[in-house]
């Protein structure tokens, strides 16, 4: 088995994808699978498919596939989704209450356990049972409760004081949504920055790359 930290970022942006297709199949009672069948319904090549596996191990058997459940939970154990992190989020307002309301953290390797916020009208309201604190709270909430991963829907130009802070309080880890690359100045931390407006310009851009195609 290969070391974790020499495999790809594009073979670990695609786990999250078998783990989702996997677990369909689990859903509908299907006990194995072959490369083939796996590609045709992912739209990736089965040679793909089983590099990108053989990365953690062997999975799969000739002649037999893959055994679904035994894959699905490989891949739960990859991906780390049993760990149950404990995660903050802060920011309150229509992007944060979003995520917190349709983002089930718990199948994901997530437990979300505080909210926090610096806007007078939602602090001590409730958000998925979880009431919401002031930021001035956050230091006292991470000694007590030790997360280590955070979610940011905040502002950019408030992303890189944020981060400084929550690193101070020992998180490590940081899902941000704030359009501020973290990571650039803190290279010890582990960074997913999503940039919502990315993934629509790249739509617009294959839009544009197939309207070309069929004139």
């Amino acid at each position: 088995m290969q070391k974790r930290d020499k495999i790809s970022l594009s073979v670990i942006r695609r786990l999250p994808r078998y783990y989702r297709f996997l677990d369909d199949l689990r859903s509908n009672d299907i006990l194995r699978i072959s490369s083939r069948e796996l590609s045709e319904r992912m739209g990736i090549t089965a040679s793909q498919i089983r590099q990108d596996l053989n990365c953690f191990g062997e999975f799969g058997q000739q002649g037999y596939g893959y055994n679904v459940d035994l894959l699905y939970n490989e891949i739960c154990k990859i991906l780390g989704v049993e760990k149950g992190y404990k995660t903050i989020m802060i920011g309150a307002g229509n992007l944060g209450r979003a995520i917190a309301t349709h983002m089930n953290f718990g199948r994901l390797g997530f437990n979300l356990i505080g909210i926090f916020d610096n806007n007078e009208y939602v602090i001590g309201k409730k958000l998925m049972g979880i009431e919401i604190l002031p930021n001035e709270n956050l230091e006292s909430f991470c000694g007590e409760y030790n997360p280590t991963a955070a979610i940011l829907c905040i502002p950019k130009d408030s992303a890189q004081e944020m981060c400084d802070q929550l690193i101070h309080f020992g998180i490590i880890g940081f899902w941000n949504f704030s359009h501020y690359d973290l990571g650039l100045l803190n290279p010890n931390i582990v960074v997913e920055n999503v940039h919502l407006g990315d993934s629509l310009m790249i739509l617009s851009y294959r839009m544009q790359k197939q309207m070309e195609d069929v004139k």
